[in-house]
């Protein structure tokens, strides 16, 4: 990674909305809501058309990080404009910039962490990567394969089902406890605790 002393910068991705808040493709917003919450702050709008908190993760004192954590606010596949615009405003080093977000092909509640890599078809790392190139931090939240021949798109737009939701809360938890050791210990550190 780059120097420690910079900021870090986490975008949960989604989509803006009350009718898309429940959707598989808005784990990065619920796991980006989790840490706002553990940082004791409230999301504010900023002019790169994202809502922010600033705070800090990890132990009181050096051992701590300066963190912000985003929700873009331009819907999925537009993600790379806000999130280029932050990294910008916060002169945040492009290997500290975390993207959290749905993945297809892992298990339902499964993480993998990793830096680089495609976009596998995921609309909202497509314009990111378009826009920064690809060697940021992912935090992949698995949701499964759609069952029999759902579309895909229709998969994602979908609320996680009542059974998803019975552990929801739990995995929501461990992708932002993923977050937190990535920031503090490192990547090699997190995908040691977290890739399951």
């Amino acid at each position: 990674m780059t120097d420690d002393t910079g900021p870090w910068l986490v975008v949960g991705l989604g989509n803006p909305g009350g009718e898309y808040a429940g959707n598989r493709h808005n784990v990065g917003f619920m796991v980006a809501d989790l840490l706002a919450e553990r940082m004791g702050a409230r999301f504010k709008a900023h002019k790169a058309r994202a809502q922010v908190v600033e705070g800090r993760v990890g132990p009181p004192g050096l051992a701590s990080r300066r963190v912000v954590v985003a929700k873009p606010m331009s819907f999925m596949n537009l993600s790379g404009g806000p999130v280029t615009a932050l990294r910008d405003f916060y002169k945040v080093p492009v290997g500290h910039v975390v993207a959290v977000h749905d993945e297809l092909d892992i298990d339902y509640g499964t993480l993998r962490l990793k830096v680089g890599g495609g976009d596998n078809g995921h609309n909202g790392l497509k314009s990111i990567t378009k826009s920064l190139g690809a060697d940021y931090c992912r935090v992949r939240f698995g949701i499964g394969r759609p069952p029999g021949r759902m579309d895909v798109a229709a998969f994602v737009l979908k609320d996680f089902s009542a059974a998803e939701r019975k552990e929801l809360d739990y995995f929501v938890d461990r992708a932002a406890d993923a977050v937190e050791t990535l920031i503090v210990e490192g990547l090699e550190r997190a995908q040691g605790t977290y890739n399951s």
